[in-house]
Protein backbone atom coordinates (compact mmCIF):
# COMPACT_ATOMS: atom_id res chain seq x y z
CA UNK A 1 0.00 0.00 0.00
CA UNK A 2 1.07 3.60 -0.49
CA UNK A 3 3.11 4.95 2.35
CA UNK A 4 2.81 8.68 1.60
CA UNK A 5 1.18 10.45 4.54
CA UNK A 6 -0.88 13.64 4.69
CA UNK A 7 0.05 16.58 6.89
CA UNK A 8 -2.02 17.92 9.80
CA UNK A 9 -4.27 20.88 9.12
CA UNK A 10 -6.34 23.44 10.92
CA UNK A 11 -5.37 25.98 13.54
CA UNK A 12 -6.05 24.91 17.11
CA UNK A 13 -6.63 21.26 16.21
CA UNK A 14 -4.97 18.28 14.59
CA UNK A 15 -6.71 16.42 11.81
CA UNK A 16 -5.61 12.96 10.70
CA UNK A 17 -6.16 11.40 7.31
CA UNK A 18 -9.16 9.69 8.89
CA UNK A 19 -10.74 13.04 9.72
CA UNK A 20 -10.46 12.75 13.51
CA UNK A 21 -9.90 15.99 15.42
CA UNK A 22 -8.11 16.35 18.75
CA UNK A 23 -7.22 19.62 20.48
CA UNK A 24 -3.71 20.89 19.89
CA UNK A 25 -2.99 20.98 23.62
CA UNK A 26 -3.86 17.28 23.97
CA UNK A 27 -1.77 16.36 20.94
CA UNK A 28 1.20 18.47 22.10
CA UNK A 29 0.99 16.99 25.56
CA UNK A 30 0.69 13.52 24.13
CA UNK A 31 3.65 14.15 21.84
CA UNK A 32 5.84 15.39 24.68
CA UNK A 33 4.97 12.43 26.89
CA UNK A 34 5.55 10.03 23.99
CA UNK A 35 8.99 11.46 23.34
CA UNK A 36 9.92 10.66 26.93
CA UNK A 37 8.84 7.04 26.55
CA UNK A 38 11.45 4.45 25.89
CA UNK A 39 9.95 3.49 22.56
CA UNK A 40 12.20 2.36 19.78
CA UNK A 41 12.05 5.01 17.09
CA UNK A 42 14.49 5.35 14.23
CA UNK A 43 14.47 6.25 10.56
CA UNK A 44 13.24 3.47 8.32
CA UNK A 45 14.31 4.03 4.68
CA UNK A 46 11.39 1.88 3.49
CA UNK A 47 8.70 3.98 5.13
CA UNK A 48 8.66 6.81 2.61
CA UNK A 49 8.33 4.76 -0.52
CA UNK A 50 5.62 2.63 -2.00
CA UNK A 51 5.59 -0.97 -0.87
CA UNK A 52 7.01 -2.85 -3.78
CA UNK A 53 9.18 -6.00 -3.97
CA UNK A 54 12.55 -5.82 -2.21
CA UNK A 55 15.85 -6.81 -3.77
CA UNK A 56 19.21 -5.22 -4.83
CA UNK A 57 20.39 -3.90 -8.15
CA UNK A 58 23.16 -6.00 -9.58
CA UNK A 59 24.40 -7.96 -12.58
CA UNK A 60 21.49 -9.48 -14.49
CA UNK A 61 18.95 -6.71 -13.93
CA UNK A 62 19.63 -4.92 -17.19
CA UNK A 63 17.06 -5.18 -19.96
CA UNK A 64 18.01 -7.84 -22.46
CA UNK A 65 20.48 -9.59 -20.14
CA UNK A 66 20.30 -13.39 -20.37
CA UNK A 67 20.23 -15.24 -17.03
CA UNK A 68 21.31 -18.85 -17.42
CA UNK A 69 20.81 -21.53 -14.80
CA UNK A 70 20.14 -25.25 -14.50
CA UNK A 71 17.22 -27.10 -12.98
CA UNK A 72 16.85 -30.74 -11.98
CA UNK A 73 19.77 -32.97 -11.15
CA UNK A 74 18.20 -34.42 -8.01
CA UNK A 75 16.45 -37.70 -7.31
CA UNK A 76 17.67 -39.15 -10.59
CA UNK A 77 16.41 -36.23 -12.66
CA UNK A 78 18.59 -35.02 -15.50
CA UNK A 79 19.91 -31.46 -15.43
CA UNK A 80 18.33 -28.98 -17.78
CA UNK A 81 19.68 -25.56 -18.79
CA UNK A 82 17.12 -22.77 -18.63
CA UNK A 83 17.65 -19.25 -19.99
CA UNK A 84 15.69 -16.22 -18.83
CA UNK A 85 15.76 -12.94 -20.77
CA UNK A 86 15.34 -9.91 -18.51
CA UNK A 87 12.73 -7.61 -20.05
CA UNK A 88 12.29 -4.72 -17.61
CA UNK A 89 12.33 -3.83 -13.92
CA UNK A 90 8.93 -4.11 -12.25
CA UNK A 91 9.91 -3.27 -8.66
CA UNK A 92 12.81 -1.89 -6.69
CA UNK A 93 13.56 -1.55 -3.01
CA UNK A 94 16.27 -1.06 -0.43
CA UNK A 95 17.26 -4.71 -0.72
CA UNK A 96 17.17 -5.24 -4.45
CA UNK A 97 15.21 -5.38 -7.67
CA UNK A 98 12.54 -7.52 -9.30
CA UNK A 99 12.38 -7.74 -13.04
CA UNK A 100 10.02 -9.32 -15.48
CA UNK A 101 11.69 -11.99 -17.59
CA UNK A 102 10.81 -14.50 -20.27
CA UNK A 103 11.92 -18.10 -20.37
CA UNK A 104 13.65 -18.53 -23.74
CA UNK A 105 12.79 -22.23 -23.94
CA UNK A 106 9.05 -22.01 -23.14
CA UNK A 107 8.12 -18.35 -23.61
CA UNK A 108 6.67 -18.23 -20.09
CA UNK A 109 6.70 -14.81 -18.37
CA UNK A 110 8.12 -14.90 -14.83
CA UNK A 111 9.32 -12.49 -12.16
CA UNK A 112 12.93 -12.86 -10.95
CA UNK A 113 13.67 -11.42 -7.56
CA UNK A 114 17.38 -10.94 -6.88
CA UNK A 115 18.28 -10.53 -3.21
CA UNK A 116 21.69 -9.73 -1.76
CA UNK A 117 22.60 -12.29 0.90
CA UNK A 118 23.93 -10.02 3.62
CA UNK A 119 25.80 -12.08 6.22
CA UNK A 120 24.61 -9.71 8.96
CA UNK A 121 20.99 -10.77 8.49
CA UNK A 122 19.32 -14.15 8.33
CA UNK A 123 17.25 -14.47 5.16
CA UNK A 124 14.46 -17.01 5.61
CA UNK A 125 12.58 -16.19 2.42
CA UNK A 126 13.62 -19.24 0.38
CA UNK A 127 13.02 -21.62 3.27
CA UNK A 128 9.56 -20.21 3.97
CA UNK A 129 8.50 -20.14 0.32
CA UNK A 130 9.52 -23.78 -0.07
CA UNK A 131 7.20 -24.62 2.83
CA UNK A 132 4.15 -22.74 1.60
CA UNK A 133 1.78 -23.86 -1.12
CA UNK A 134 -1.39 -21.83 -1.40
CA UNK A 135 -3.46 -20.35 -4.26
CA UNK A 136 -3.10 -16.88 -2.72
CA UNK A 137 0.70 -17.02 -2.53
CA UNK A 138 2.91 -16.46 -5.58
CA UNK A 139 4.34 -19.77 -6.73
CA UNK A 140 8.08 -20.36 -6.40
CA UNK A 141 9.14 -21.96 -9.68
CA UNK A 142 12.89 -22.13 -9.20
CA UNK A 143 15.75 -20.63 -7.21
CA UNK A 144 19.49 -20.29 -7.68
CA UNK A 145 22.44 -18.32 -6.35
CA UNK A 146 24.73 -16.02 -8.30
CA UNK A 147 27.86 -14.04 -7.48
CA UNK A 148 29.41 -10.79 -8.73
CA UNK A 149 33.00 -9.80 -9.39
CA UNK A 150 33.07 -8.35 -5.87
CA UNK A 151 32.18 -11.82 -4.56
CA UNK A 152 28.74 -10.66 -3.43
CA UNK A 153 26.27 -13.53 -3.11
CA UNK A 154 22.72 -13.11 -4.47
CA UNK A 155 19.68 -15.31 -4.13
CA UNK A 156 17.52 -15.40 -7.27
CA UNK A 157 13.90 -16.43 -6.87
CA UNK A 158 12.04 -17.28 -10.07
CA UNK A 159 8.41 -16.56 -9.25
CA UNK A 160 5.00 -16.66 -10.84
CA UNK A 161 4.41 -13.33 -12.58
CA UNK A 162 1.32 -11.36 -11.57
CA UNK A 163 0.98 -8.04 -13.44
CA UNK A 164 -0.76 -5.73 -10.96
CA UNK A 165 -0.67 -4.74 -7.28
CA UNK A 166 -3.38 -3.65 -4.86
CA UNK A 167 -1.33 -0.51 -4.29
CA UNK A 168 -1.47 0.57 -7.93
CA UNK A 169 -5.17 -0.27 -8.25
CA UNK A 170 -5.93 1.85 -5.17
CA UNK A 171 -3.88 4.74 -6.55
CA UNK A 172 -5.79 4.61 -9.83
CA UNK A 173 -9.05 5.19 -7.97
CA UNK A 174 -7.44 7.95 -5.92
CA UNK A 175 -6.28 9.74 -9.08
CA UNK A 176 -9.86 9.65 -10.36
CA UNK A 177 -11.07 10.93 -6.96
CA UNK A 178 -13.15 7.80 -6.57
CA UNK A 179 -13.48 5.18 -3.85
CA UNK A 180 -12.66 1.60 -4.63
CA UNK A 181 -15.84 -0.48 -5.22
CA UNK A 182 -16.82 -2.30 -2.03
CA UNK A 183 -16.73 -5.68 -3.80
CA UNK A 184 -12.99 -5.22 -4.40
CA UNK A 185 -12.41 -4.21 -0.77
CA UNK A 186 -14.16 -7.42 0.25
CA UNK A 187 -12.22 -9.56 -2.22
CA UNK A 188 -8.79 -8.20 -1.33
CA UNK A 189 -9.35 -8.24 2.42
CA UNK A 190 -10.80 -11.75 2.33
CA UNK A 191 -8.00 -13.19 0.22
CA UNK A 192 -5.46 -11.59 2.53
CA UNK A 193 -6.31 -14.42 4.95
CA UNK A 194 -3.14 -16.12 3.69
CA UNK A 195 -1.19 -13.34 5.40
CA UNK A 196 -2.98 -14.05 8.66
CA UNK A 197 -3.34 -17.10 10.84
CA UNK A 198 -4.26 -19.18 7.82
CA UNK A 199 -0.58 -19.16 6.91
CA UNK A 200 -0.61 -22.17 9.17
CA UNK A 201 1.20 -25.15 7.78
CA UNK A 202 2.57 -28.58 8.53
CA UNK A 203 6.32 -28.88 8.15
CA UNK A 204 6.99 -31.50 5.50
CA UNK A 205 10.10 -32.75 7.25
CA UNK A 206 8.55 -32.97 10.70
CA UNK A 207 8.08 -36.35 12.35
CA UNK A 208 5.07 -35.01 14.23
CA UNK A 209 1.86 -33.35 13.19
CA UNK A 210 3.57 -30.12 14.22
CA UNK A 211 1.73 -26.90 13.50
CA UNK A 212 3.62 -23.63 13.27
CA UNK A 213 2.61 -20.13 12.38
CA UNK A 214 4.34 -17.52 10.30
CA UNK A 215 4.26 -13.77 10.75
CA UNK A 216 4.62 -11.69 7.64
CA UNK A 217 6.43 -8.79 9.35
CA UNK A 218 6.75 -6.53 6.33
CA UNK A 219 5.18 -4.15 3.88
CA UNK A 220 1.70 -5.07 2.74
CA UNK A 221 2.50 -6.25 -0.77
CA UNK A 222 -0.36 -7.93 -2.60
CA UNK A 223 -0.23 -8.69 -6.29
CA UNK A 224 -3.47 -8.99 -8.23
CA UNK A 225 -4.56 -10.46 -11.52
CA UNK A 226 -6.48 -7.45 -12.96
CA UNK A 227 -8.87 -9.69 -14.91
CA UNK A 228 -9.83 -12.26 -12.25
CA UNK A 229 -8.92 -10.15 -9.17
CA UNK A 230 -7.28 -13.13 -7.57
CA UNK A 231 -4.86 -11.82 -4.95
CA UNK A 232 -1.34 -13.18 -4.46
CA UNK A 233 0.84 -12.54 -1.44
CA UNK A 234 4.48 -11.96 -2.25
CA UNK A 235 7.72 -10.90 -0.55
CA UNK A 236 8.58 -13.07 2.43
CA UNK A 237 11.90 -11.32 2.97
CA UNK A 238 11.04 -10.35 6.55
CA UNK A 239 8.69 -13.22 7.38
CA UNK A 240 9.48 -15.50 10.29
CA UNK A 241 8.19 -18.75 11.73
CA UNK A 242 7.11 -18.08 15.31
CA UNK A 243 8.63 -20.34 17.94
CA UNK A 244 7.12 -20.23 21.40
CA UNK A 245 9.51 -18.74 23.93
CA UNK A 246 11.88 -17.40 21.29
CA UNK A 247 12.15 -13.58 21.29
CA UNK A 248 11.52 -11.65 18.09
CA UNK A 249 12.59 -8.28 16.77
CA UNK A 250 10.02 -5.58 17.55
CA UNK A 251 11.17 -3.06 14.93
CA UNK A 252 9.49 -4.64 11.93
CA UNK A 253 6.61 -3.89 9.56
CA UNK A 254 6.07 -0.69 7.59
CA UNK A 255 5.12 2.12 9.93
CA UNK A 256 1.54 2.75 8.81
CA UNK A 257 0.67 -0.93 9.34
CA UNK A 258 2.62 -1.50 12.56
CA UNK A 259 0.62 -2.96 15.44
CA UNK A 260 0.79 -0.99 18.71
CA UNK A 261 2.48 -3.81 20.65
CA UNK A 262 5.44 -3.47 18.28
CA UNK A 263 5.65 0.25 19.04
CA UNK A 264 5.66 -0.65 22.74
CA UNK A 265 8.68 -2.87 22.06
CA UNK A 266 7.06 -6.29 22.43
CA UNK A 267 9.32 -9.19 21.42
CA UNK A 268 6.92 -12.05 22.16
CA UNK A 269 4.14 -11.14 19.79
CA UNK A 270 1.79 -13.33 17.76
CA UNK A 271 0.21 -13.37 14.32
CA UNK A 272 -2.18 -10.76 15.76
CA UNK A 273 0.30 -8.16 14.45
CA UNK A 274 -0.67 -9.23 10.93
CA UNK A 275 -4.38 -9.09 11.85
CA UNK A 276 -3.81 -5.43 12.74
CA UNK A 277 -1.92 -4.84 9.47
CA UNK A 278 -4.76 -6.29 7.43
CA UNK A 279 -7.19 -4.03 9.26
CA UNK A 280 -5.00 -1.11 8.19
CA UNK A 281 -5.19 -2.30 4.58
CA UNK A 282 -8.97 -2.65 4.69
CA UNK A 283 -9.37 0.80 6.26
CA UNK A 284 -7.04 2.34 3.67
CA UNK A 285 -9.02 0.82 0.81
CA UNK A 286 -12.23 2.23 2.31
CA UNK A 287 -10.72 5.67 3.00
CA UNK A 288 -8.50 6.03 -0.04
CA UNK A 289 -5.54 6.90 2.22
CA UNK A 290 -3.77 5.44 5.29
CA UNK A 291 -5.75 5.40 8.52
CA UNK A 292 -2.73 5.94 10.79
CA UNK A 293 -0.23 8.09 8.84
CA UNK A 294 2.42 8.54 11.54
CA UNK A 295 5.55 10.47 10.60
CA UNK A 296 7.70 8.48 13.04
CA UNK A 297 7.35 5.47 15.28
CA UNK A 298 6.22 7.65 18.19
CA UNK A 299 3.89 9.71 15.99
CA UNK A 300 2.39 6.44 14.75
CA UNK A 301 1.16 5.68 18.26
CA UNK A 302 -0.18 9.23 18.54
CA UNK A 303 -2.24 8.66 15.37
CA UNK A 304 -3.59 5.37 16.75
CA UNK A 305 -4.54 6.96 20.09
CA UNK A 306 -6.35 9.79 18.30
CA UNK A 307 -8.69 7.18 16.80
CA UNK A 308 -8.89 4.41 19.41
CA UNK A 309 -8.44 6.60 22.46
CA UNK A 310 -5.90 6.19 25.25
CA UNK A 311 -5.04 2.56 26.06
CA UNK A 312 -5.71 1.42 29.61
CA UNK A 313 -3.02 0.04 31.88
CA UNK A 314 -4.40 -3.43 31.31
CA UNK A 315 -4.30 -3.01 27.52
CA UNK A 316 -0.69 -1.83 27.67
CA UNK A 317 0.13 -4.84 29.83
CA UNK A 318 -1.46 -7.11 27.20
CA UNK A 319 0.65 -5.49 24.48
CA UNK A 320 3.93 -5.65 26.43
CA UNK A 321 4.02 -6.92 30.03
CA UNK A 322 7.54 -5.50 30.42
CA UNK A 323 6.42 -1.93 29.73
CA UNK A 324 5.89 -0.18 33.05
CA UNK A 325 5.71 3.53 32.18
CA UNK A 326 2.28 5.08 31.84
CA UNK A 327 2.07 8.80 31.08
CA UNK A 328 -0.78 9.45 28.68
CA UNK A 329 -3.47 12.14 28.64
CA UNK A 330 -6.95 10.68 28.55
CA UNK A 331 -8.23 10.95 24.98
CA UNK A 332 -11.63 9.54 24.09
CA UNK A 333 -11.98 7.20 21.07
CA UNK A 334 -13.19 8.77 17.84
CA UNK A 335 -16.52 7.34 16.55
CA UNK A 336 -15.95 5.11 13.53
CA UNK A 337 -18.80 6.64 11.54
CA UNK A 338 -16.95 9.97 11.79
CA UNK A 339 -13.65 8.36 10.88
CA UNK A 340 -14.96 7.12 7.54
CA UNK A 341 -17.28 10.10 7.01
CA UNK A 342 -19.54 8.23 4.65
CA UNK A 343 -22.22 5.59 4.70
CA UNK A 344 -20.69 2.17 5.18
CA UNK A 345 -22.50 -1.11 5.78
CA UNK A 346 -22.62 -1.79 9.54
CA UNK A 347 -20.85 -5.08 8.85
CA UNK A 348 -17.83 -3.19 7.48
CA UNK A 349 -17.59 -0.99 10.58
CA UNK A 350 -17.99 -4.01 12.86
CA UNK A 351 -15.16 -5.90 11.15
CA UNK A 352 -12.86 -2.86 11.34
CA UNK A 353 -13.57 -2.65 15.08
CA UNK A 354 -12.62 -6.31 15.47
CA UNK A 355 -9.30 -5.74 13.71
CA UNK A 356 -8.38 -2.70 15.80
CA UNK A 357 -8.16 -3.80 19.42
CA UNK A 358 -5.24 -2.77 21.59
CA UNK A 359 -5.16 -6.19 23.29
CA UNK A 360 -3.81 -8.65 20.70
CA UNK A 361 -5.87 -11.52 22.14
CA UNK A 362 -9.09 -9.53 21.62
CA UNK A 363 -8.55 -9.03 17.89
CA UNK A 364 -10.50 -11.33 15.64
CA UNK A 365 -8.70 -14.36 14.26
CA UNK A 366 -8.32 -14.98 10.53
CA UNK A 367 -11.05 -17.61 10.68
CA UNK A 368 -13.42 -15.27 12.52
CA UNK A 369 -12.71 -12.63 9.89
CA UNK A 370 -13.43 -15.04 7.03
CA UNK A 371 -16.85 -16.03 8.40
CA UNK A 372 -17.80 -12.44 9.23
CA UNK A 373 -21.07 -11.19 7.65
CA UNK A 374 -19.09 -8.50 5.78
CA UNK A 375 -18.02 -11.27 3.37
CA UNK A 376 -21.45 -12.88 2.90
CA UNK A 377 -21.71 -11.34 -0.57
CA UNK A 378 -18.66 -13.38 -1.62
CA UNK A 379 -20.43 -16.58 -0.54
CA UNK A 380 -23.43 -15.85 -2.76
CA UNK A 381 -23.18 -18.03 -5.92
CA UNK A 382 -24.82 -15.26 -7.96
CA UNK A 383 -22.19 -12.60 -7.11
CA UNK A 384 -20.10 -11.44 -10.07
CA UNK A 385 -17.24 -9.03 -10.62
CA UNK A 386 -18.11 -5.60 -12.07
CA UNK A 387 -16.81 -6.89 -15.43
CA UNK A 388 -19.34 -9.76 -15.32
CA UNK A 389 -16.78 -12.49 -14.64
CA UNK A 390 -17.19 -14.97 -11.78
CA UNK A 391 -15.31 -14.39 -8.54
CA UNK A 392 -11.82 -15.88 -8.20
CA UNK A 393 -11.44 -19.11 -6.17
CA UNK A 394 -12.12 -18.21 -2.54
CA UNK A 395 -12.98 -21.44 -0.73
CA UNK A 396 -10.21 -23.86 -1.70
CA UNK A 397 -8.88 -24.16 1.84
CA UNK A 398 -6.09 -26.58 2.65
CA UNK A 399 -6.99 -29.45 5.05
CA UNK A 400 -4.59 -28.04 7.69
CA UNK A 401 -6.42 -24.70 7.57
CA UNK A 402 -9.62 -26.50 8.60
CA UNK A 403 -8.01 -28.70 11.24
CA UNK A 404 -9.97 -28.65 14.49
CA UNK A 405 -12.82 -26.55 13.07
CA UNK A 406 -16.38 -27.64 13.81
CA UNK A 407 -18.69 -28.78 11.04
CA UNK A 408 -20.97 -25.82 11.73
CA UNK A 409 -18.10 -23.38 11.23
CA UNK A 410 -16.98 -25.13 8.04
CA UNK A 411 -20.52 -24.77 6.67
CA UNK A 412 -20.41 -21.07 7.56
CA UNK A 413 -16.97 -20.70 6.00
CA UNK A 414 -17.52 -22.67 2.79
CA UNK A 415 -20.92 -22.18 1.11
CA UNK A 416 -22.84 -25.18 -0.13
CA UNK A 417 -22.13 -24.60 -3.83
CA UNK A 418 -18.37 -24.52 -3.10
CA UNK A 419 -18.57 -27.66 -0.92
CA UNK A 420 -20.28 -29.51 -3.76
CA UNK A 421 -17.62 -28.35 -6.23
CA UNK A 422 -14.76 -29.28 -3.89
CA UNK A 423 -16.26 -32.73 -3.31
CA UNK A 424 -16.66 -33.23 -7.07
CA UNK A 425 -13.05 -32.23 -7.74
CA UNK A 426 -11.73 -34.41 -4.89
CA UNK A 427 -13.69 -37.40 -6.21
CA UNK A 428 -12.41 -37.02 -9.77
CA UNK A 429 -8.83 -36.40 -8.73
Amino acid sequence: MASAGLGHGGAGSSRSANGSKVSSSSVDWLGREMLEMRLRDRIDPDDDRDSEPDIIDGVGAETGHVIRTTIGGRNGQSKQVVNYIAEHVVGTGSFGVVHQAKCRETGEIVAIKKVLQDKRYKNRELQIMQMLDHPNIVALKHSFFSTTEKEELYLNLVLEYVPETVNRIARQYNRMNQRMPLIYVKLYTYQARTELCCSLFHLSNSTKDFKQRIVYNKNIIFQVNPHTHQLKLCDFGSAKVLVRGEPNVSYICSRYYRAPELIFGATEYTTAIDIWSTGCVMAELLLGQPLFPGESGVDQLVEIIKVLGTPTREEIKCMNPNYTEFKFPQIKPHPWHKVFQKRLPPEAVDLVCRFFQYSPNLRCTALEACIHPFFDELRDPNTRLPNGRPLPPLFNFKPQELSGITTETIHRLIPEHARRQNLFMAFHS
